[in-house]
């Protein structure tokens, strides 16, 4: 499952990113992980959820990111949900087209292996590429 928490910048998406993520912890099985572009969240996050401050790693384009999230779901069995702050920042998208490309493969990721993925992306709903309507959740 993917969901899409949209709108421009300074609308309150970290928000709600927040509360989810430290909600879900409360009914989680297995494990969760935040996906940030720093730390600054840090102490507002539960501790039981492990974030990744994704530009401290050699991360530098869409495939790469996608590459990057191989990996962390490849090294843990007991993955639930991913949320992902600033979406668009930390997996360097520049235009629409590649926002759909990676949406598809997390479409793929989240069917075969059940992970939740939850998404902070900083444009508003009618930016969005058709194929991405689908899973907004919350437009600000």
């Amino acid at each position: 499952m993917i969901q899409i928490i949209s709108g421009e910048k300074g609308k309150g998406k970290t928000k709600f990113l927040l509360e989810r993520v430290n909600e879900a912890v409360k009914k989680a099985n297995g494990n969760i992980v935040f996906l940030d572009k720093n730390t600054k969240h840090m102490y507002e996050l539960s501790n039981k959820v492990r974030l990744i401050n994704v530009p401290e790693l050699p991360v530098d384009s869409p495939d790469e990111f996608t590459g990057f999230l191989c990996g962390i779901l490849s090294q843990d069995n007991d993955l639930e949900e991913v949320y992902l702050d600033s979406f668009l920042t930390i997996a360097h998208i520049q235009n629409m087209d590649e926002f759909a490309k990676i949406l598809k493969k997390l479409n793929v990721l989240s069917d075969k292996y059940n992970i939740k993925f939850t998404l902070s992306v900083s444009k508003d709903e009618k930016d969005l590429p058709e194929c991405a309507k689908q899973y907004i959740d919350i437009s600000l």
